[in-house]
């Protein structure tokens, strides 16, 4: 069982995970589902093929049943004409423009996606935490020594999409973006049964990493994490061109995943709220262009 905090109405609230029973028994069984997990479902093939199978016109049966197992609020998503082509579609659909509200405060810090976020502040780069005991450096992370020391004592903020979640994440702020770096991993789950399981998940998984040089914040460092049946990480972004908060960066086909912002130190002050629940070990919800925090100032 999966508890998170909801922010708005003050409560906690048990996460319905699509193929709960399935992440179990594979991250549990150390005979058949070990055995599964090392030779196929963390492999690119069977992303792959999955990622095929839900960009065909075919895997539209699957859209109905979703949205009412997952209570999905299609009123907040753009619909086209003639409906989804395919699962993949529906998956990465795009927010209506009326339902989206970003904070224009230059100080207020904003969600870049839906998600359930940890934060943690002072952070020590060769002892990110994972989960309660197991740890990873951000070098590890993004295979860069040199760029992983800009963000030593700074503050990380990992934010986790589920199937059922909006899957396209946007910029927190004006400025311009370099080009992105691609790492090649594995497609483990991000679900937190996998991530107490598996030793350094992110550093295994396929990976994408960026620097944003914002107007407000500083150097951010933006790293998306693929998972388990996430067929692409899409960056729809133009490197070094001016981008505007809120503006999209881009977006992942199906399957759960991640998106992880480093800050350099004395550059921003998560809400209390949140840093409240990751110390006690539980996940906030937050949408994408709401305050999360705001700008440390000088």
């Amino acid at each position: 069982m999966i508890k998170f905090y909801n922010r708005k109405n003050k409560e906690y609230q048990v996460e319905k995970v699509a193929g709960n029973w399935a992440i179990k028994w594979i991250y549990g069984s150390r005979l058949v589902g070990a055995g599964l997990l090392h030779f196929l479902i963390k492999r690119r093939i069977a992303s792959k093929l999955y990622g095929i199978y839900c960009s065909m016109s075919v895997s539209r049966k699957k859209i109905d049943k979703f949205i009412r197992d997952f209570n999905v609020d299609m009123d907040r998503f753009e619909v086209p004409e003639g409906g989804f082509k395919s699962f993949n579609e529906f998956f990465y659909r795009k927010l209506k423009r009326d339902r989206i509200t970003i904070e224009k405060e230059d100080s207020v810090l904003i969600s870049p996606c839906d998600g359930k976020v940890l934060a943690y502040q002072n952070i020590d780069i060769d002892m990110i935490l994972q989960v309660k005991d197991i740890t990873y450096s951000l070098r590890e992370l993004i295979g860069s020594d040199e760029v992983a020391q800009n963000y030593n004592k700074g503050t990380c903020l990992i934010f986790r999409l589920c199937p059922s979640d909006y899957h396209r994440f946007h910029f927190v702020d004006e400025g311009v973006c370099e080009k992105t770096n691609k790492i090649k991993g594995c497609y483990y789950s991000v679900n937190p049964v996998a991530l107490d399981r598996i030793e350094k998940l992110f550093c295994e998984n396929k990976r994408e990493w960026s620097i944003f040089h914002s107007k407000n914040f500083g150097d951010i460092l933006y790293v998306e994490v693929g998972a388990t049946f996430v067929g692409s990480i899409v960056q729809t972004y133009r490197p070094d061109e001016y981008i505007k908060r809120g503006d999209e960066k881009g977006y992942f086909k199906f399957g759960a995943s991640t998106v992880i912002l480093f800050f350099k130190e004395n550059t921003v002050i998560i809400d209390d709220d949140i840093l409240e629940q990751t110390q006690k070990g539980f996940e906030t919800y937050v949408y994408m262009g709401e305050k999360i925090g705001v700008k440390k100032e000088e």
